[in-house]
């Protein structure tokens, strides 16, 4: 990801560009709060008007109101990193609230995700909040059925099409083992909170016409949340380690994806697509991301991936520890 002339290795004077823009700013923080919220609830409002005369008139906003959605994930994102406001009492409040409009438990999401942080790129620590990642010889050693259910799991129909949409749907609604109980009272707080909105607006436009408004939009901003999460972390530069190797600040520029995207994704994406900033410091506002590249001449030199580098990456399916690369299968068996 890095040019040759820029290698991280263990330099930990990154960590010390980011120090000034950890400090979140009260009138950014509530401004991005209602610049979001706001657009969304409005076209909630003109979605509730135009389905009462066809649902097509309604699905062109949906798209638009799944882009707000994301957005407002970006800022229930930050607040579970204590990065959206000083306080994390208000952090913890705005953080639950969005959960209940994005689908998502607070406590339980950002229990995983923290995890993520302190272990992407680390071929022996994966599992938690990541993309099923094989080596290729441990999918050399897999069953051929074990192998049919990687690939299923990989192919970007399934993982964007249906595991999107049913991770945020559905997975989302309910505890599983090993949930401690700050995660299981987050995903019945989230449920209640969800089910008491629904009922609320069913009984002003109808189960049905809430269903035809909430379902695509929360299909499609599922959609594309799961899709940055993917670029984030699997693109054609990328380097994982093995745990004796692993280095957080080295990972962060390394396993991490600089995704440059048009400007009008960037902002509905909430900068997200400085990853490898984010990374260094989950602690950076997501309003100040962008700053902080623009004024450090060290993180520009930080190849970029691209949309259309994007779309490619979805080829690659495994880590090849011998090309310390990620290979198709075709690479991986040729």
């Amino acid at each position: 990801m890095l040019t040759e002339q820029n290698p991280a290795g263990n330099d930990k004077s990154w960590l010390k560009l980011i120090t000034t823009y950890k400090t979140p700013s009260l009138k950014s923080s509530i401004w991005q709060l209602v610049n979001t919220l706001v657009p969304y609830i409005l076209l909630w409002f003109l979605m509730a008007y135009a389905i009462k005369f066809s649902w097509w008139l309604t699905l062109p906003l949906s798209i638009l109101a799944a882009g707000f959605t994301v957005r407002l994930f970006i800022i229930f994102h930050d607040c579970g990193h204590g990065a959206f406001f000083s306080s994390k009492q208000a952090n913890d409040a705005v953080g639950i609230i969005l959960g209940v409009l994005t689908f998502t438990p607070y406590y339980r999401w950002h229990h995983a995700h923290l995890i993520h942080h302190r272990t992407a790129g680390n071929l022996d620590k994966r599992g938690v909040g990541d993309v099923w990642t094989l080596t290729v010889e441990e999918y050399k050693n897999l069953s051929r059925g074990k192998r049919m259910m990687y690939r299923v799991y990989r192919n970007p129909f399934v993982m964007f099409g249906l595991g999107a949409g049913l991770m945020f749907l559905v997975m989302n609604r309910f505890t599983r083992k090993g949930f401690g109980r700050k995660e299981r009272i987050s995903v019945y707080v989230t449920n209640l909170g969800i089910a008491a909105l629904a009922t609320g607006i069913s009984l002003l436009i109808g189960f049905e016409s809430y269903l035809l408004i909430q379902l695509p939009t929360m299909y499609f901003a599922a959609t594309a949340g799961v899709f940055l999460f993917y670029v984030q972390h699997q693109f054609p530069d990328v380097h994982w380690y093995r745990d004796e190797e692993w280095d957080y600040s080295t990972v962060a520029i390394n396993g991490s994806s600089y995704l440059k995207l048009p400007k009008v994704l960037q902002w509905f994406s909430g900068n997200i697509g400085f990853h490898h900033i984010h990374h260094l410091s989950s602690k950076i506002p997501n309003y100040k991301l962008e700053k902080c590249h623009r004024d450090n001449e060290a993180f520009q030199r930080v190849n970029p991936v691209t949309f259309l580098t994007s779309m490619k990456s979805l080829r690659l399916r495994l880590w090849d520890e011998k090309r310390k690369q990620l290979v198709t299968y075709r690479q991986a068996t040729g």
